[in-house]
């Protein structure tokens, strides 16, 4: 009796000791991300107008840019900074709502939108280059940060003639699914997981234009129950629901717990892991519990998307797995980390109850960006996953081989920590029904 009393008051000495420090260990991780959070801010305070332009020419409204190499307005780079700026204050909301409203006013007869925009028009590339499917949630994040819907009903039929555009020109019927024209409409420039053969164009259903456009036709439900166009949500709801059935059926291998892009001409499922592999966790697709595995075994892996830095953008086991840097034709997605796509996979281990690893990747990401300020005065638009050196773009691969940097969605990391520090949290939400 005495020996069990002991070996009790042992265990109970060594409960509180283990909670001390956990504790402790808490207490440093908040420590940690508010030592962070306020050096990015302080940099990015410096760095954040470079991604602002006045109306010029061609485009009517403020406009967002990368900066620094890219002095044009891109689709997904747009909708990313004007993310940020909407989660810093409602002052600055206003920049999505202009970007949502200067592409707006590049749409055609047909209800094709340009990719990018310049102040001298549209710039087409690799063929038409429709843009990505951003344009009615940016619609939704801005209005709620302004607490104003008002402003989209004069774009409201512009903003449906997009989405008939993409479904009569990206959408397979036979699937039910979405797919890209290439890699390089995609965002993703060189994706393994798609293709830039000229004679395979639209082959493969995508796993992120699907999710893209599953958000899309949930945005446009919320639009329009806030415009009180009650039939027109309900017709938007359901689209929705029959996507994210086919993305269910058609893309998620029970088997390897994991979604892949598709061939559109038997089906046959790419079994390849990049970044979008991962994008349809954004929504609810599968039960928890799978989501929650398919984390586990892939993403937070070591072997696979974890990098001592922040999450590849492919695959450690794929065999074209690479740090290269290159920008021009294509920008590297074959390995590299990159901002965009690290606060898609911060919001979805977020969602299924990965904090301590959101915490982590929030706090990896801020010191590499502070690192990279320090050395460049700038940033780079990605990073090796293996070192956490900035990659491109170079002086080499810069205009009279002088470093230009990148500014854009890099601003996405003071989100992250922001959420971690001060509980700011509402990334990227479109689905008022959640």
């Amino acid at each position: 009796m005495i020996y069990h009393r002991r070996m009790s008051m042992r265990a109970v000495r060594q409960l509180v000791v283990s909670l001390l420090m956990i504790s402790g260990c808490a207490a440093s991780s908040r420590d940690n991300v508010h030592a962070v959070l306020a050096q990015v801010s302080a940099a990015y305070g410096r760095l954040e107008p470079q991604s602002i332009r006045p109306a010029e020419g061609f485009i009517k409204y403020d406009y967002l840019i990368p900066a620094g190499y890219y002095k044009q307005m891109w689709d997904w780079d747009g909708f990313f900074i004007g993310v940020h700026l909407a989660n810093q204050s409602r002052e600055k909301a206003k920049y999505l709502k202009f970007w949502v409203l200067d592409f707006a006013g590049t749409i055609d007869q047909d209800g094709y939108v340009a990719g990018c925009i310049t102040t001298k028009g549209p710039r087409p590339l690799m063929g038409k280059f429709a843009m990505k499917p951003f344009l009615a949630q940016g619609a939704v994040i801005a209005s709620e940060q302004l607490g104003d819907y008002s402003w989209v009903r004069p774009v409201w039929e512009d903003l449906r003639k997009v989405i008939a555009y993409r479904e009569q020109t990206q959408f397979d019927r036979k699937w039910g699914l979405f797919f890209w024209d290439n890699a390089m409409q995609s965002g993703a420039d060189n994706n393994v997981a798609l293709t830039n053969d000229p004679n395979d164009r639209s082959a493969i259903l995508a796993a992120d234009a699907s999710t893209f456009q599953l958000r899309e036709y949930e945005a446009m439900e919320t639009l329009a129950a806030k415009l009180n166009k009650p039939q027109e949500a309900a017709a938007y709801r359901q689209k929705a629901d029959d996507l994210r059935a086919a993305i269910r059926k058609h893309m998620w291998s029970a088997k390897d717990v994991m979604f892949f892009n598709l061939r559109r001409s038997d089906g046959s499922l790419v079994r390849r892991i990049s970044y979008s592999n991962f994008v349809p966790l954004l929504e609810d697709i599968v039960e928890p519990g799978q989501a929650k595995e398919m984390i586990r075994r892939y993403l937070w892996n070591k072997d696979q998307m974890l990098s001592p830095f922040g999450l590849r953008s492919l695959s450690k086991q794929d065999p074209d797995y690479n740090n290269v840097s290159m920008i021009n034709p294509y920008s590297n997605w074959q390995g590299p980390i990159w901002i965009n796509a690290n606060y898609l996979d911060y919001i979805i281990l977020k969602r299924y109850g990965f904090d301590g690893e959101a915490r982590q990747l929030a706090i990896s990401l801020g010191k590499m960006v502070l690192a990279d300020i320090a050395r460049w005065k700038s940033m780079h638009e990605n990073y090796n996953a293996e070192t956490g050196e900035g990659l491109a773009p170079t002086p080499e691969q810069s205009p009279n081989h002088i470093f230009t940097g990148f500014v854009g969605w890099n601003l996405l990391v003071q989100d992250m920590l922001e959420c971690e520090a001060d509980g700011k949290c509402e990334l990227m939400q479109v689905d008022e029904r959640r």
